[in-house]
């Protein structure tokens, strides 16, 4: 929770900075590409992130703020965009969503897994990715949907009303307004890319996307959708957690074939029937030991490790037959091509 707190604390100190503060620490483009596109995408200026503190030199721009998706109510999602770090306007736009429901897109997507800064292992500056994204990508993290980060309504009520339908309604309100803020982008390749819970945004959204895409004023040039480690149906993902286990030698044929031939995870009563549940339990108890994320990793076993699992485990059988997105092993990365 340190690590996360430190990650948002470095993030508020740039955004509300005031403008004699304001000093840009980022290397610029020349030419006159460069000039052309910051004209285009001027109104989206006022966003960019400048004097970052503990940023590393960098040769691109990246850009945070919020885009308001409903004006009543007063709901806006927050952005961070950082353009590739070369070639960006030749290369393709993908917007990336934390799954949970509940995660956020800057504290874990953006900081600790692809963006180009991740927090240093004592929390206190920033250093480079080298498995940073953007060598491939413009990268568009939103915090979604409103309640997680720094995402918000004015109407606290609606917090009460969120879902995969509400989430995927404001996601595609914001590109439409997020490309009036950058819309050089605007008919760049895109595509949806996420993990865990993204596994319901993702598809949605892109449903979504495909429907309007009947309007051409409406139009966005998707290409794909990227998913990672999602959780999708809830009975297939506890088949490929326990395939998974099976096929990576975590459990053994025995084992496997007693949850084959005694597991209904498409039932609302799965743990009834014993040797189902005894078999599960196997699979379980092996991943007190190792890393779920990471099988030929070596983990360093603390105290709180077993009560840990123990709760995990409670949290797996008696309250959902579906695989927690958070610690699904399944891990599955699909692109789907769209064809215009």
């Amino acid at each position: 929770m340190d690590f996360v707190v430190n990650v948002m604390f470095i993030l508020v100190l740039s955004v509300t900075a005031s403008p004699p503060f304001l000093v840009p620490v980022l290397g610029s483009r020349h030419g006159q590409w460069s000039t052309e596109r910051k004209l285009i995408n001027s109104w989206g200026s006022e966003d960019l992130v400048t004097n970052l503190p503990g940023q590393p030199k960098v040769h691109f721009q990246h850009y945070a703020g919020y885009v308001t998706v409903n004006e009543r109510s007063g709901r806006a999602l927050f952005y961070w965009f950082y353009e590739a770090s070369t070639l960006p306007n030749d290369k393709p736009l993908v917007l990336w969503l934390n799954g949970g429901p509940g995660c956020s897109s800057v504290g874990y997507g953006a900081t600790q897994e692809i963006g180009p800064f991740i927090v240093d292992s004592e929390g206190h500056a920033l250093k480079l990715n080298p498995y940073a994204w953007n060598t491939e990508a413009n990268m568009l993290f939103v915090e979604s949907p409103v309640g997680v980060g720094f995402s918000y309504s004015n109407t606290t009520t609606e917090y009460d009303s969120l879902g995969d339908d509400f989430t995927a309604n404001d996601a595609y309100a914001f590109l439409h307004k997020w490309f009036l803020k950058f819309p050089s982008y605007k008919s760049s390749m895109f595509y949806v890319a996420g993990e865990s819970y993204a596994g319901k945004y993702v598809p949605e959204l892109a449903e979504l996307i495909l429907d309007k895409n009947k309007d051409p004023s409406l139009f966005i040039d998707l290409r794909g959708i990227l998913l990672g480690n999602p959780e999708t149906c809830d009975a297939e993902d506890w088949k490929g957690l326990v395939d998974y286990a099976w096929s990576h030698a975590v459990v053994s044929d025995e084992t496997h074939r007693t949850i084959r031939d005694s597991c209904d995870f498409n039932s609302n009563n799965t743990w009834s029937n014993k040797d189902c549940s005894q078999a599960v339990d196997e699979v379980l108890k092996q991943y007190k030991v190792i890393d779920i994320y990471s099988l030929y990793t070596s983990v360093c076993i603390g105290n709180s490790t077993g009560s840990e699992q123990t709760s995990l485990q409670v949290m797996f059988r008696r309250t959902s037959k579906m695989v927690s997105s958070n610690l699904s092993v399944m891990l599955v990365f699909v692109l789907t091509a769209y064809e215009k």
